[in-house]
């Protein structure tokens, strides 16, 4: 049985470009084929500031877009966070989803695709794994940051990928592969 990996567009602010990168990178896992990739994207959840009068904790979600919310994470055996860098931080819409739900996200890894100016927003990634690992979702070490990634886009806003961002994605589904074959276990005894 493949697999499912979700790939999933952090930003949800009007004039994004996170679609673009997920686009492509859903393609890429597509044809790399070690994996059923689902591209997921942030906004058709239309999640507010976490709402449920519930911890988490307990799943006992009352509103539909929680409820839907859960059922995507749960659904996954890995995860990919298309995630842009704000103020030297992750996405507040990224922060957001990963706490809204709790167990769905347990004993499963994690790769980032990163994107921003000078530091293709590894500061954003950064930030994130502390919260990533409070969640029981391991985040890989291997990672695709696209530095200024204005210059990565064509006149008409299609990502054109150097060598260097295809090996780093390849590498980063190889690793995210093993790892999610490796607690595949734990994800059945929980």
């Amino acid at each position: 049985m493949t697999l499912r990996l979700n790939v999933i567009i952090a930003s949800t602010r009007p004039g994004r470009v996170g679609p673009v990168f997920g686009k492509w990178f859903d393609n890429f896992a597509r044809q790399h084929g070690r994996f059923d990739p689902v591209l997921v994207d942030l906004a058709d959840f239309n999640l507010p500031v976490y709402d449920e009068p519930r911890h988490p904790r307990l799943a006992q979600y009352e509103h539909e877009h929680t409820k839907a919310w859960a059922a995507s994470v749960k659904s996954a055996d890995a995860f990919v966070l298309v995630t842009p860098e704000y103020n030297y931080f992750a996405a507040p819409s990224l922060v957001n989803a990963l706490n809204f739900v709790l167990s769905e996200w347990h004993y499963k890894p994690a790769g980032f695709l990163s994107y921003g100016g000078v530091s293709g927003g590894l500061r954003a990634v950064q930030s994130a794994k502390p919260l990533l690992t409070s969640l029981k979702i391991m985040p890989i070490p291997e990672g695709v940051p696209i530095f200024s990634y204005q210059q990565h886009l064509d006149a008409d806003g299609v990502f054109k990928p150097t060598e260097i961002i295809e090996k780093s994605a390849t590498t980063m589904l190889d690793e995210l592969h093993r790892w999610a074959e490796a607690l595949k276990p734990l994800r059945g005894a929980a």
